[in-house]
């Protein structure tokens, strides 16, 4: 069952949200460490400042039911979804999954590139996870990244796109690559900005690693020891976390800004890449929908079941990556073909975790480009 979706918080919540700001008791901070130790203090100050202040939540609200809002019923699971129709010829279907700290606001920037390009346009369905956003939060085990592809496909089913494309980032790609493993016959393409580093291929015999993967794997490791406890915390402890940011929203903010300052190609200035509104209106849904601790709990999930393939897991349908500078580890090229039948591979020269908010005409361009060249028939 499908229902159209109107997004309206109570004003009540929104009160409650600025009297808790308002009330924030804040820590010490070592003079001069800037991000060093977490969320600078002064720039968290200014921004919860303006988020009692000036920050609009009803603009919020209107922005996103600018756009056609749906709630699906699939296998017992209430799922929000934007889905947006192209007025052009042969457009193509395509379903955009987010990641985490992100939502589905990631992509409002992105639609108008993609919804009506006179290059190749699609047809966008764009989903909150199950626990984020207006999604229902699962309370039992197993919402893992197979999970979510299943519903997916299923939803597309239920829109009338037996053929469709896939994209995605972060948690959106995991979930993007399980919908090419389990219905290759289905999927026309599958384009990446991003890839776990749980990935695995599956070993062949006798295979060694060469040194482009060996230095990755380094990486790695240096990366996580230096930036990385947010996602064991995630992985191991995720309710302990999650009574602090459930509870405060200064609290939750400063855990989520963070890694938008860490993982965007900012340039030491959050500014060049986000506007206070975005930054805020992605913490605000966090706050309201009260999913703080179901997002991060499905790093649990996730660990359980991480991207270790098996010998019949390779990716068959083409495969489309596009790599930003400023993305946080990902393997090499050498390393996910080993995975992944690639046949587009784009090395931009801007850009972070969060492209679709930070440069959403360059994805789209290579987006539009990769399936237009790799998975249309003319």
């Amino acid at each position: 069952m499908i229902e159209k979706y109107k997004v309206h918080i109570p004003q009540c919540d929104i009160d409650d949200l600025n009297e808790r700001i308002k009330s924030a008791r804040w820590p010490d901070e070592l003079n001069n460490s800037g991000w060093l130790y977490g969320t600078n203090l002064g720039y968290l100050k200014e921004l919860s400042d303006y988020w009692s202040t000036d920050f609009s939540w009803r603009a919020v609200e209107e922005k996103i039911n600018s756009f056609p809002n749906f709630i699906a019923t699939l296998s017992g699971s209430k799922i929000h979804f934007l889905h947006i129709k192209s007025t052009k010829k042969n457009a193509v279907p395509l379903i955009i999954t987010h990641g985490w700290p992100g939502s589905f606001l990631e992509m409002l920037k992105i639609i108008t590139y993609l919804n009506n390009s006179d290059e190749l346009a699609f047809h966008l369905v764009i989903p909150s996870i199950r626990g984020f956003g207006f999604s229902e939060k699962p309370l039992e085990k197993g919402n893992d990244y197979g999970a979510n592809a299943k519903l997916w496909h299923q939803l597309m089913q239920e829109l009338g796109y037996i053929n469709y494309g896939v994209q995605g980032g972060d948690i959106g790609a995991g979930i993007s690559i399980k919908m090419a493993q389990y219905y290759p016959e289905n999927i026309i393409g599958l384009h990446l900005n991003y890839i776990s580093d749980s990935y695995k291929p599956f070993p062949k015999d006798q295979e060694k690693c060469n040194r482009e993967i060996e230095a990755y794997k380094k990486y790695v490791k240096e990366w996580t020891a230096s930036e990385g406890a947010y996602a064991l915390v995630h992985s191991t402890k995720p309710l302990s976390l999650a009574y602090g940011l459930n509870d405060s929203p200064v609290g939750l903010c400063a855990w989520i800004i963070e890694k938008f300052h860490a993982w965007s190609d900012n340039d030491g200035q959050l500014k060049n890449c986000f506007s206070k509104d975005e930054l805020l209106a992605n913490v605000s849904l966090y706050w309201f929908t009260q999913t703080i601790h179901s997002s991060i709990r499905m790093y649990h999930e996730i660990s359980s079941n991480p991207l270790h393939f098996n010998e019949d897991d390779y990716i068959t349908v083409p495969v489309g990556f596009a790599k930003f500078p400023k993305e946080i580890p990902i393997p090499p090229r050498s390393y996910l073909k080993k995975g992944f039948n690639i046949v587009h591979w784009s090395e931009l020269s801007k850009g972070g975790h969060f492209p679709a908010m930070e440069q959403p005409e360059i994805l789209a361009n290579d987006i539009i480009g990769f399936f237009k060249n790799h998975c249309i028939s003319y």
